[in-house]
């Protein structure tokens, strides 16, 4: 009989642990750069620059990256500062829209 017992008790502490946690809201990133190119359909390039500390030498470098944005309209112009938020797949390489 207490063998019995046993079981039901390890079951139980097993299906409270098992239960899920609360999921997390995750943010959309919102990054700003200069429009590099407007030749495409609704799309622009955004170079994106930011400072990054080298782990080795503990200097600061200047990296940038290319993002393409869905800009409907194609309503901004080469060389404009540009605020871009990330969003569901718009396609293949798009994944951020034009504020």
């Amino acid at each position: 009989m207490s063998l019995f017992k046993k079981k039901t008790e390890d079951t139980k502490d097993v299906k409270a642990s098992s239960a899920k946690p609360e999921a997390s809201v995750s943010r959309p990133k919102i990054l700003s750069g200069i429009v590099v190119s407007t030749k495409m359909k609704d799309t622009v390039v955004v170079k994106v620059n930011r400072f990054v500390k080298t782990p080795k030498y503990e200097r600061f470098m200047k990296i940038s990256k290319k993002y393409k944005a869905h800009d409907a309209g194609n309503t901004k112009k080469e060389g404009e500062v540009v605020t871009i938020v990330e969003t569901r797949p718009i396609s293949k390489s798009k994944n951020f829209k034009v504020i």
